[in-house]
C-alpha cells in the first residue's frame, strides 16, 4: 500500500452554530488541509498518482472556500462548516476529480488552529 500526502491552506471565515460557545460569533481561520491519497499499484511512470496533479485539484477546491464566508456557500447544506464538514467537503471534492482507479482519498484533515484539527475519514 503507498499513500501520498499534500498541504494546502485557505483562509475564510465561519460562524459556527448548536455549539453554545465564542464560535458562534463570526470568525475567520487560516486552515491547514492534509490530503492522503492511498493506493496498492503504481503507474508505469512509479507513482501512484503525481503530486502535481493532487496540487491542481487541490488549488481548484481551494478557489470555492479561500477568503468566502464558509455559511453562505451552498457546499455545507446543514449550514455549519466547521472542521470536519469541511474536511468531509475536501475529501469528496478531491475524490471526484481523481482520474486514476488506484488511487482513492483516505482521509483530510482540516486544521483551523496549529493544535486544534478534524479528520474525515473516507469509508470504503
Amino acid at each position: 500500500m503507498y499513500e501520498l500526502k499534500v498541504v494546502t491552506h485557505f483562509a475564510a471565515a465561519h460562524q459556527l452554530t448548536m455549539v453554545g460557545s465564542k464560535c458562534e460569533n463570526m470568525h475567520g481561520h487560516n486552515w491547514k488541509i492534509e490530503v492522503y491519497v492511498t493506493g496498492d499499484k503504481l503507474n508505469a511512470g512509479g507513482v501512484l498518482v503525481d503530486f502535481g496533479e493532487i496540487k491542481g485539484h487541490l488549488a481548484d477546491i481551494m478557489k470555492k472556500l479561500d477568503h468566502k464566508f464558509l455559511n453562505e456557500l451552498d457546499y455545507f447544506p446543514d449550514g455549519n462548516p466547521s472542521s470536519e464538514n469541511i474536511a468531509q467537503f475536501v475529501a469528496k471534492e478531491l475524490q471526484a476529480k481523481i482520474d486514476n482507479s488506484f488511487a482513492r482519498v483516505s482521509r483530510v484533515t482540516a486544521w483551523e488552529s496549529d493544535d486544534t484539527g478534524a479528520t474525515y475519514i473516507v469509508n470504503r
